[in-house]
């Protein structure tokens, strides 16, 4: 009786290399010219390291003159036996001849297998590659994002946290299941699961029960409520932060476990009603919330010469206080002077300034 060998269902309980495809590494981008140019130095070096074994063991080896081996015979051995030529019935017999193998065949021979060998190893052992990054990247990741969905918003989020000096791309995991999203978000450098994550087992290869914070952006307000729910189970500590449509999913997102719910619907509703009258208040709320240029909000620490003053009369345009995970407002009683370990919301000035412009 034959037994059949199981496999593992679960994407998170299966081995790095059957992730490849599924967890997608940023690649970096070589030129052409350099690619080849590494080929050629790699078969050089691989070359002068034959001909110094040769040469350093020369006594080993038996010439057709019987004269012994010089550098010459050993370069020319290491030639030949590289380029997979081997020893045929017509062989240069003299230094010359030799010499001309070595300086101008060689190359030629190395040019010819680059040309047509490198792409079939390069497809060969792009598979490996990938899976030796997702094995690193998987025992290493920690205190990352997640961003669910790579629509017009989970593209704003990346380009948000981006925005952040502090945030490196390799630190940000994109999880969809649209392959043109995942391409787009591949080529910004982030790393890139591709699944539906509703499923847990797709969100456990994301990482995230060791995410620092997830945002949840899909298309769908009943999707965001089961990936939140899913991604809260899975990381109790995470910062979830999640987008829907309609505002009357709000309590369901935060009864999921949502710390944060945006609702875009009537966010970009308010901004259009305040277009009609007040179009110069949409553009700065519009610099505001673009953290690369112009101004932004932004958070920091409070510093010691701060300590029990007034947020009103510093140098920064402080919007609020943070105490204990609680916003204050700059007007409210509780922000009238700053405590040890408050954090201050102020505006910030990313370029220099500029004239806003209907």
């Amino acid at each position: 009786m034959r037994v059949l060998k199981r496999f593992p269902v679960r994407l998170s309980d299966r081995p790095d290399h059957e992730l490849v495809g599924v967890i997608r590494m940023p690649e970096l981008t070589v030129s052409p010219l350099r690619a080849i140019s590494r080929r050629i130095i790699g078969a050089m070096l691989a070359l002068l390291a034959t001909v110094l074994i040769v040469y350093f063991d020369r006594d080993g080896y038996r010439d057709a003159n019987g004269d012994g081996l010089s550098f010459l015979d050993s370069l020319y051995y290491a030639t030949v036996s590289l380029s997979t030529t081997g020893y045929g019935d017509i062989a240069p017999a003299t230094s010359s001849a030799r010499l001309v193998n070595v300086l101008v065949i060689t190359p030629l021979r190395v040019l010819f297998l680059i040309v047509l060998v490198g792409t079939t190893l390069e497809v060969l052992t792009e598979r490996s590659r990938q899976a030796f990054k997702i094995q690193k990247w998987r025992t290493k990741v920690r205190d990352h994002t997640v961003v669910v969905g790579f629509g017009t918003k989970g593209r704003s989020a990346v380009n948000a946290l981006l925005g952040d000096e502090n945030v490196v791309p390799d630190h940000i995991v994109v999880v969809d299941t649209d392959q043109q999203a995942l391409e787009a978000a591949t080529s910004l450098g982030l790393v890139t699961v591709h699944g539906s994550a509703t499923r847990a087992d797709v969100l456990r290869v994301a990482g995230v029960q060791r995410a620092k914070a997830v945002v949840v952006a899909p298309n769908r307000d009943d999707t965001a409520v089961l990936v939140t729910l899913t991604a809260r189970e899975l990381a109790p500590k995470a910062h979830i932060v999640a987008s829907v449509r309609e505002a009357e999913n709000v309590h369901l997102l935060k009864q999921s476990g949502a710390n944060q719910v945006v609702v875009s619907s009537e966010t970009a509703g308010r901004l259009l009603g305040m277009a009609t009258s007040t179009p110069l208040v949409v553009d700065m709320v519009e610099d505001l919330l673009t953290p690369e240029s112009g101004l932004a909000i932004a958070e920091r620490p409070v510093e010691p010469s701060e300590e029990g003053g007034s947020p009103r009369h510093l140098s920064d345009i402080v919007l609020g206080v943070v105490r204990d995970g609680v916003l204050y407002r700059v007007d409210a009683p509780q922000a009238d002077a700053i405590e040890p370990g408050d954090k201050l919301l102020y505006i910030r000035k990313v370029t220099a300034a500029e004239t806003i412009e209907r």
